[in-house]
């Protein structure tokens, strides 16, 4: 399975540089500062907003009470395996940005954690001092110089902006293992997310309850939170305190 994945990896790569460079160019723009807002759809935004509280009130919350704390070894295993789906696409995000020493690391890991650690359901790598070099095709574009464009609030998946809601679709398409993994093995990927998207938010509870039910103002609170900690990630803007986005897992 492995020299399968690199080689689809490779070929994915390749044929990726030319996009982004393209949209590199068409979409150039300065970086904002780390409190501007960009949102002209707020209107249309904050019904989505209200949609995705209401399904988080009726589906997530219970769901993550019986998921507990989300750090046992069941929903370690799940979150685990999770990641380790998505290292294939890291790996070509890595060499999209040219980053090639990140995807030498990613790649050695995913060959450690796919064998030694079970197809993924634990992370020897992080011991062996191979941390997870996480990224996406958002960044890649950030990286490539394309504008982070308007704020953009999603059905379900939650905040972002048009640069990173482009990025997932593209994320989607570019992962290596979409190609090589087969039904039922893709549907029993496909749970796991699900699952482990459970896990996240029972991990994040307290800090999602705050936001979504406690702020004055919820669906401004979860904007600029997002705005800042993925700007900070990105190195955009500087930021005192990273919030980490609980659905991003």
């Amino acid at each position: 399975m492995i020299p399968s994945l690199f080689e689809a990896a490779s070929r994915i790569a390749a044929g990726c540089v030319g996009i982004a460079f393209v949209l590199a160019v068409a979409g150039c723009a300065k970086a904002p500062s780390a409190d501007a807002v960009n949102d002209p759809g707020e209107a249309f935004n904050r019904k989505v907003f209200a949609f995705n509280v209401a399904v988080d009130k009726a589906v997530l919350q219970p769901a993550s009470g019986v998921a507990g704390s989300g750090r046992g070894p069941v929903m370690t295993g799940v979150h685990n395996f999770a990641n380790n789906l998505d290292t294939p696409g890291d790996i070509v995000n890595n060499v999209l940005q040219l980053r090639l020493m990140k995807a030498a690391a990613n790649t050695l890991r995913f060959a450690v954690n796919t064998t030694a650690g079970v197809g993924g359901l634990f992370d020897p790598s992080t011991a062996l001092g191979l941390p997870a070099q996480e990224t996406d095709f958002g960044e890649t574009l950030y990286v490539w110089g394309v504008g982070e464009g308007k704020y953009q609030m999603l059905p379900i998946v939650g905040p972002s902006t048009e640069r990173d809601t482009l990025g997932m679709v593209v994320d989607y398409a570019i992962n290596p293992l979409r190609y090589v993994l087969k039904s039922p093995e893709s549907d029993v990927a496909t749970a796991v997310k699900v699952i482990d998207m459970v896990g996240s938010r029972a991990r994040h509870s307290d800090t999602v309850d705050s936001i979504l039910y406690d702020s004055a103002d919820p669906y401004a609170q979860a904007r600029l939170l997002y705005l800042q900690n993925r700007r900070y990630t990105l190195g955009e803007a500087p930021s005192d305190e990273s919030f980490e986005d609980p659905y991003a897992e």
